[in-house]
């Protein structure tokens, strides 16, 4: 992963808007980054974060953000 900023930011920026509203991304369903990305991710840094998101746990690599998590 590139970024280790963006990284910290998915652990604690939390969704503003529908269902989840105020839950962290980190905390999201599968389920719901898979509608966004079937839909399109919504633009600028939120939509970024979920896509980033999607990827990481569509690549099983989910284990970073645990990792990163443990050290702060």
């Amino acid at each position: 992963m590139g970024n280790p900023e963006l990284l910290i930011e998915l652990l604690r920026y939390p969704m503003p808007f529908g269902k989840y509203k105020g839950c962290l991304l980190r905390e999201l369903p599968m389920p719901y980054l898979e509608w966004f990305a079937q839909k399109g991710f919504p633009p600028g840094k939120l939509g970024m974060l979920l896509q980033t998101l999607y990827e990481i746990r569509l690549n099983g690599l989910e284990y970073l953000l645990t990792e990163l998590e443990r050290r702060k």
